[in-house]
């Protein structure tokens, strides 16, 4: 049995195939079918240790990204899009799965599209309320379509769809709360806040925190993934900024939070300042209040759908970008801060806005489809 994986390559397209092929492999496990052959194609690798670790194979394939505004380099990325779909012609017939499930992403149209040449079923997963256009174009030949939102139903046809909930990695899903002060070099008291700006680092969440950075270290200790590109110059910022601050060991910027940080990091935060991507399903699953931030110009205003939904569950309160401001996101979090009881009902809200097991539906439908086109 072989089944193939492919995305764009950002974490929110690759971590949840991760979760997929991991529900896989234990479901492979247990019922006693023959090991699985995995691969992941896309135009990187972009975790190479998580892969390795994970037992898939990886192939490269190239990819022209798909622009929503007028560009030149429209027309220079057709030549390489039309070489990313003859080589992934020819690596996906060399390979020849049972099955491609796709997260979308312009990175997946070489993978999806060879799939349909050659006659191999397609499973699609869309994380977003409103998808993207590499899942629409998909889901025209998709045998099966799998939502993480109810609202993005009205965009694919009823009879192959299913709400099954986003697939979030068990090694990140429970959160570690004993040993994670001390494992992230924590004080024991100062309450603690997780700023989460996506795998590329959010470039406006960065400069706004640390433009109120002196002020959050005062009462607080911030946990800050700033993307591992943004990292030299946030701690130079850092020393400019908190140079001579007492409390300048409160702030903690990382480029990459790796699953045992990430689970250590929820476990210690009292809060969570994210984006709107698929993060908000890792937060609904560790059961942390939050106050999310979406992206202005995201495809489809999605990550404002998405965040205006989850809000809507009373899981957590939203900032829009025009309205962001070091002092309003300050007064924000103190006042979540002061105010334990609506912290606590965002939590359970949070908790029972979180569906699990599905990574393990997906995994199960891609088996079960597999196997028949193994006949």
């Amino acid at each position: 049995m072989k089944i193939l994986l492919t995305g764009g390559g950002s974490a929110g397209h690759f971590y949840p195939l991760i979760a997929i092929a991991d529900a896989v492999r234990r479901i492979a496990e247990k019922e006693k079918l023959v090991k699985p052959e995995l691969y992941y194609l896309s135009t990187s690798p972009y975790d190479e240790r998580v892969l390795f670790d994970n037992d898939i194979v990886f192939k490269r394939v190239f990819a022209g990204k798909m622009r929503r505004y007028f560009s030149l380099l429209n027309l220079i990325d057709i030549f390489p899009m039309t070489l990313g779909l003859v080589k992934a012609l020819w690596s996906v017939y060399f390979v020849y799965p049972d099955v491609v499930v796709s997260k979308g992403g312009y990175a997946s149209i070489p993978a999806v599209f060879a799939a349909r040449l050659l006659n191999i079923p397609v499973i699609i997963h869309e994380s977003d309320a409103v998808p993207g256009r590499a899942n629409r174009w998909a889901a025209r030949f998709a045998v099966r379509i799998a939502l993480s939102w109810p609202e993005a139903q009205a965009f694919f046809p009823a009879e192959k769809t299913a709400v099954t909930g986003q697939p979030v990695r068990e090694e990140i899903k429970i959160p570690s709360e004993r040993g994670a002060r001390e494992y992230l070099h924590l004080e024991e008291e100062a309450p603690v806040v997780l700023v989460l700006g996506g795998s590329q680092g959010a470039e406006r969440i960065n400069q706004t925190i640390l433009d109120s950075v002196a002020d959050l270290v005062e009462r607080f200790q911030i946990i800050h993934q700033v993307g591992v590109k943004n990292l030299p110059a946030l701690e130079q910022l850092r020393k400019a900024i908190l140079g001579g601050n007492v409390h300048k060991e409160r702030y903690h910027p990382f480029g990459y939070l790796n699953a045992l940080a990430l689970r250590m990091s929820a476990g210690a935060a009292d809060l969570v300042v994210s984006r709107a991507g698929s993060t908000i399903f890792e937060i609904a699953a560790w059961g942390r209040p939050s106050i999310i931030i979406p992206l202005t110009d995201s495809n489809g205003d999605h990550q404002r759908r998405n965040a205006f939904n989850y809000a809507r569950s009373g899981a957590c309160i939203v900032i829009e970008e025009k309205n962001l401001t070091p002092h309003v996101l300050l007064a924000e979090i103190q006042r979540l801060m002061d105010h334990r009881e609506e912290r606590e009902r965002m939590a359970e809200a949070a908790k029972s806005f979180f569906v699990p097991g599905a990574a393990e539906k997906i995994a199960q439908e891609a088996i079960t489809i597999a196997l028949k086109h193994e006949r």
